[in-house]
């Protein structure tokens, strides 16, 4: 279907037109009818597929409506800030402004990530030049806050934002939402994945009501489905092929590395490659883009990394340097896994795989745009293998390792699915499942009942009779303490009377305690105490047998004799 079959203004028929567009594509064909008349959607549709004009085309035929109707309310001038501070006119186009009304913005596209929302800004300054004096607010993290705030007061017809900054900027002019009529969610199940949810449902309770609602989103499941049925009017479901249901022109290869040293030597050779035109490879963490961004540097590759971590106009001009073919390789983690349309990237290499398998999708799809056939390599290690599995189980495709020669690895490649039917990689299992206790036939037996034997009563063992409880041997069980019919004695008392406590045998009354042959003498009296006889402490009298040393008798001349304890010695 063409673009002319839409029934859209002539102003943006030019656009398209010299944005070289003759298609529509699928979700186009169904979104642009639908949003045109106003109606809530929820367009589920695969990355690379025209869903950002589908919903800019009807946001932008409502702009061209708005100047037809109010060709005198135009947007102001920005002023240019500078180090030193604004420079350059502020007005408005056209006559003076005066008294009139402030100019509010009548859309509102929320996007997960800043390059997201930048390169939605691009599309639609190019899809909407054809609208006179059409402008477009930017509103995302890593940007001074003056400028975005002088920006919004002068007013947009469009207004697109992260969440997150967006809430920061809102609480000091809520009048800027005043006139939201379009509220558009794009991506937004990563919108959601990052934690925005918050923020979205604070921005929506801002803005007026009735309004037209568009989601797109990987998926309406879970928290996703919850916030559309929160959000929206009775909407309509849009499902186009997703990535999963339709291929891609893109050719995927898997090679195991056996460890991190190996995974490095591999993406050395696989970028020394002549074919690579321009290569994103995705690193895990920003720390890991920044040491492979460096190492890659010094082997004289044209790189740089790109992450949230960056300030904004580094990551601005990162990403103009690569469309302008100043870079030949990107290092970049998932936040540029969506946002980045560059037709010249030929090679996705991916360093190990995401958390999400969505996000896998998402990154083979910065190749193979616009038509062009690309290559997506994954490096992975066995540490991979989990996140292997729940991919192919997603995707339901097989990577099929390969081999570089030189680079074979030395470990056996690991097994990803057995051979055996997996119900969460190909859907079912073809063998019909028997009930329990039935295999290869066989008909199961009541509890007890083996080869055809009954089972007998419990107690019963090969024909005998079970005896009642205490009765073995014939022998009546003898009452409780009796045992070989003698009778129990009384407590205390084994086989004689129980003496008293403290008789043994001689029948000698027990002693008192602490005298054990005799009477108990006072302490320190006794014949053999080891102190008997001592001198007390301090008499002066030693044992004459012991020296000095054990505290025996000072022989006369010695030092110490001559003087008192603590005495000093004169002279």
């Amino acid at each position: 279907m063409s673009f002319q079959s839409l029934a859209l203004h002539e102003a943006l028929m030019s656009a398209i037109e010299a944005a070289g567009y003759t298609e529509a594509t699928e979700v186009q064909q169904q979104a642009i009818p639908l949003g045109l008349q106003g109606a809530d959607l929820m367009v589920s549709s695969r990355t690379g597929s025209g869903k950002t004009a589908a919903f800019l085309l009807p946001i932008l035929a409502k702009v061209q409506a708005r100047r037809e109707a109010e060709p005198e309310r135009l947007p102001a001038f920005v002023p240019r800030f500078t180090p030193g501070g604004p420079r350059g006119q502020s007005g408005r186009r056209g006559p003076a402004r005066g008294a009139q009304e402030p100019f509010h913005a009548r859309a509102l596209v929320l996007a997960p990530t800043r390059e997201l929302a930048q390169q939605v800004a691009q599309a639609a300054m190019l899809l909407g030049k054809g609208i006179k004096f059409f402008t477009v607010a930017t509103v995302v993290g890593g940007m001074p806050y003056p400028q975005q705030l002088q920006r919004l007061r002068a007013g947009a017809d469009l207004i697109i934002a992260t969440p997150g900054r967006l809430m920061d900027l809102a609480g000091t002019n809520p009048a800027m939402l005043s006139e939201i009529q379009t509220l558009v969610l794009d991506e937004a199940d990563r919108m959601l994945d990052l934690g925005f949810i918050e923020d979205i449902e604070a921005i929506a309770a801002m803005l007026p009501k009735p309004r037209q609602t568009l989601m797109f989103s990987a998926t309406f499941d879970g928290a996703v489905g919850g916030l559309a049925r929160k959000l929206m009017n009775e909407p309509q479901r849009i499902e186009v092929s997703s990535s999963v249901e339709e291929k891609l022109q893109i050719e995927q290869r898997l090679h195991w590395a056996d460890h991190p040293m190996h995974r490095q030597a591999l993406l050395e050779h696989l970028l020394a490659d002549a074919s690579v035109d321009q290569a994103v490879v995705f690193a895990g963490t920003q720390i890991e883009a920044e040491q492979m961004a460096g190492q890659l540097a010094e082997l004289g590759h044209a790189v740089a990394a790109l992450h949230g971590g960056m300030p904004q106009g580094k990551r601005n001009r990162t990403l103009q340097g690569l469309r302008r073919r100043e870079l030949r390789v990107l290092v970049a983690t998932d936040v540029a896994a969506r946002g980045i349309d560059v037709p010249t990237i030929s090679h996705v290499i991916n360093i190990g795989l995401p958390m999400k398998a969505e996000d896998y999708v998402h990154r083979i799809g910065r190749t193979g745009r616009a038509g062009r056939s690309g290559l997506a390599v994954t490096l992975a290690l066995r540490e991979d293998l989990p996140r292997l599995r729940r991919l192919q189980a997603y995707t339901k495709e097989a990577l099929a390792p390969s081999r570089v020669d030189g680079l074979e690895p030395k470990k056996p490649d690991p097994v990803v699915f057995s051979d055996r039917p997996r119900r969460e990689f190909d859907g079912a299992d073809t063998r019909p499942r028997q009930p329990w206790g039935q295999r290869e036939g066989h008909q199961a037996k009541p509890w007890g009942q083996r080869d055809g034997h009954q089972a007998k009563p419990w107690g019963q063992r090969d024909g005998h009779q079970a005896k009642p409880w205490g009765q073995r041997d014939e022998r009546p069980a003898p009452a409780w303490g009796q045992r070989d019919e003698r009778p129990a004695p009384a407590w205390g008392q084994r086989d004689e009377q129980r003496k008293p406590w403290g008789q043994r045998d001689d029948a000698r009354p027990a002693k008192p305690w602490g005298q054990p042959t005799g009477e108990r003498k006072p302490f320190g009296h006794g014949q053999a105490h080891a102190h008997a006889g001592k001198p007390s402490f301090g008499s002066g009298q030693r044992d004459e047998r012991r020296g000095p040393a054990a505290g025996g008798v000072r022989r006369e001349g010695h030092p110490a004799a001559r003087s008192g304890f603590g005495s000093r010695r004169e002279g």
